[in-house]
């Protein structure tokens, strides 16, 4: 592991570093921040999984976390969205390819080789942070912005015990039936829509829900609420009776303005499951 850089932020450490990743098999860059409560003792981790174009540095420079995390006492883990570098498979479109690797193992050409971000995200780099920063990864939280909300709910359902919280920010809440889904699973893990069904949060909550508390933050005056399809969630949870909260935060669109403005309001409820 290399450590790109490292600054002093809110009496702890921003940190960005690179390593070599097996499961991608490229280099992996994320960006880590460990509040000052880290020099003496292991503390909780929250990740924040990014959406579409995003590397590990948006939500880190525009989200404004490290400020409330700090005052918690809570670690902030900021995953690159794809792997990247010469080699790996790219595509002329945003949403597709390097910047949009929908947090999924990818089973098609030309994605196989390098798009295994579930795996990144869910086993290598867990292990890589536990080893050499002072982190309990025994108290994990995971939250996420619009693909990266995606991520964090898919994630969250689909191993139970690993989170005790999970929120998400505008979440790509229903992808087997939207364009922003139906296409990027389509190219990542072929034709049969039997294997779609583990990356899409409204299907997993119907069927298993989280065996934690729930929050979502959606914008009402998100331009992506089509692709979004935040109403399918809200349903599913309803339906479940699922312990949480779903939020239309009238008057916001689908920007970090958005993300920001209530990031201290999911730190908090992260800080309460993670600290009790």
């Amino acid at each position: 592991m290399e450590t790109k850089s490292e600054n002093r932020c809110f009496g702890g450490t921003q940190g960005v570093y690179t390593h070599a990743s097996e499961t991608c098999g490229c280099d992996m860059t994320f960006g880590l921040f460990l509040p000052e409560l880290a020099k003496d003792m292991e503390v909780p981790v929250l990740w924040y999984l990014s959406g579409l174009t995003c590397t590990h540095e948006n939500a880190m420079t525009k989200a404004g976390a490290q400020a409330w995390a700090a005052e918690a006492g809570i670690a902030l883990v900021f995953p690159d969205t794809s792997p990247r570098g010469e080699g790996v498979a790219n595509d002329e479109a945003y949403d597709l390819g390097q910047g949009a690797g929908f947090y999924v193992n990818a089973t098609q050409d030309p994605w196989a080789p390098h798009f295994r971000m579930w795996d990144y995200v869910a086993e290598e780099l867990p292990a890589l942070i536990g080893s050499e920063f002072a982190l309990d990864m025994d108290r994990q939280g995971i939250t996420g912005h619009s693909m990266g909300g995606h991520g964090a709910l898919t994630l969250a359902m689909n191993l139970p015990g690993r989170f005790r919280s999970v929120s998400a920010f505008a979440p790509i809440a229903n992808p087997t039936q939207s364009d922003w889904g139906r296409k990027q699973l389509g190219a990542y893990l072929g034709e049969d829509e039997s294997a779609w069904a583990k990356h899409d949060s409204t299907l997993l909550m119907r069927e298993i829900g989280f065996d934690g508390p729930v929050l979502i933050d959606q914008g009402g005056d998100d331009q992506f609420l089509h692709l979004l399809k935040p109403e399918a969630l809200a349903e599913a949870m309803a339906a479940k009776r699922q312990e949480g909260s779903f939020r239309i935060q009238k008057g916001y669109d689908h920007s970090y303005f958005f993300v920001s403005s209530f990031m201290e309001e999911h730190v908090a409820f992260h800080a309460e499951a993670l600290l009790g």
